[in-house]
């Protein structure tokens, strides 16, 4: 009895030729991110070459296992993907090692806490509600419900990391591990003091980087590299890479790293993406990067300045990366209504809670600013003093409607000078 297989000429056919509805649902992305800002300091916008990388045939091969010590056979080609990626990672950020099989940059985490720790452990994070990380130890998140979190803060009076808290929680809890990293951070983070803490008390010192790896990659900002035994990322914020995680250290970790990924929480690699990642670090090692870099915390600093003018409230007083932190309570609007408006108008903010809030997360009194994706598209800092104008106009006119069509009208005029993925659009 034959079997019947698909023709060739039917598996050959376009994306918008065999599924229309989801090719238009693309295009109707497309046009978003072409049309409006994004101002998410996690979101960036990846060129042509990482996205030709992560469509490739590359998708196809299952690769279980570390280069040349794989569980498939035919793995020859893609342990020359990997290794060059892993190489070139290695030269950008100066570490003895590289793992770029995380899915994520949780992934990533919960490899550090399966390496070196076991269920019930105490570790050290950043508390969520003051600029830290879901798998720094919320309650909701495997590392919050499995281990056992002491949370270091912020001093209320500058909302800056407190050091004496730091130490003295640490001296007092011994914990296993101190993460060091931040989701809604916008200071530099002092990796040396959390060396030394963790030199005191004798435990790993984990930095994540994920907002910040472009920025240390670009020079912008102190890598924890020569401080932390071992460093988690992500790749799609200031990095400019897939959406993904990696994880850098030292030498003497690399084998518990490489074990707790893969058989201890993965499965297959994603060659595609890993691959994507390889371009993403030639592209990181350009002098244009350096300067791409450089321009984000520019424009993050003249943001901030431009909204601080028109009298907004920045948290910590101002930024020295590419994210901040905006407190809307003297202008009586709520996170979430923020998000809402702006969205409105075109300009893609998160709502997120500032240090001591008293509103719930649902609802939060801030919104989070971040400069890396107007960068990429190369907006400057006078853009920086029109995004700031069309911030505040929106956030204080919530219910005018004609004054939030006006200020939609210009957000999309500014954004058609400064082209994306126009080239894209096929309707």
């Amino acid at each position: 009895m034959s079997v019947t297989t698909p023709s060739y000429e039917a598996r050959s056919k376009s994306l918008k030729e065999f599924d229309p509805e989801v090719f238009d649902l693309i295009q109707k992305e497309t046009e978003r991110q072409e049309y409006g800002l994004e101002m998410i300091p996690s979101e960036n916008f990846v060129s042509e070459a990482v996205l030709q990388a992560m469509g490739s045939t590359l998708t196809n091969k299952y690769a279980e296992g570390q280069p040349g010590k794989r569980y498939y056979g035919g793995c020859h080609v893609v342990d020359d993907v990997e290794n060059l990626a892993s190489a070139r990672v290695c030269e950008l950020f100066g570490a003895e090692f590289a793992n770029l099989q995380p899915h994520s940059g949780v992934q990533a985490n919960q490899a550090v806490f399966e390496a070196f720790l076991k269920p019930g452990d105490t570790f050290m994070g950043l508390r969520l509600d003051q600029g830290g990380h879901l798998s720094h130890g919320s309650p909701v998140n495997f590392s919050g419900m499995h281990y056992k979190v002491v949370a270091y803060g912020v001093r209320e009076s500058d909302n800056l990391i407190d050091p004496d808290q730091v130490r003295s929680l640490a001296k007092e809890h011994k914990p296993k591990l101190i993460i060091a990293g931040a989701s809604a951070y916008s200071r530099q983070i002092d990796w040396k003091l959390f060396r030394e803490v963790a030199d005191e008390i004798g435990a790993i010192f984990m930095a994540d980087i994920a907002h910040y790896s472009g920025l240390v990659a670009g020079g912008s900002y102190e890598s924890p590299i020569p401080y932390a035994d071992i460093v988690t990322t992500t790749t799609h914020k200031t990095l400019r890479g897939p959406r993904s995680g990696m994880v850098m250290g030292k030498e003497k970790h690399r084998k518990a790293i490489n074990k707790a990924i893969f058989p201890g929480l993965q499965g297959g690699p994603h060659m595609h993406t890993i691959a994507a990642k390889a371009v993403m670090a030639k592209e990181a090692l350009t002098t244009d990067f350096k300067t791409y870099a450089a321009a984000i915390v520019a424009n993050a600093k003249a943001l901030s300045e431009g909204l601080v003018k028109r009298g907004l409230k920045i948290v910590s007083g101002g930024t020295d990366s590419h994210l901040l932190l905006v407190d809307l309570r003297p202008i009586g609007v709520s996170g979430k209504i923020g998000e809402a408006v702006l969205d409105k108008v075109g300009i893609t903010v998160n709502k997120n809670t500032v240090p001591f809030d008293p509103q719930p997360p649902s609802i939060c009194s801030g919104v989070r600013l971040g400069t890396p994706a107007v960068t990429t598209r190369g907006m400057g800092v006078a853009e920086m003093s029109l995004v700031a104008d069309f911030i505040f106009e929106a956030l204080t006119n919530v219910e005018n409607e004609s004054k939030l069509k006006s200020v939609a009208d210009n957000v999309r005029e500014l954004s058609k000078k400064f082209p994306l993925y126009r080239h894209r659009l096929v309707r």
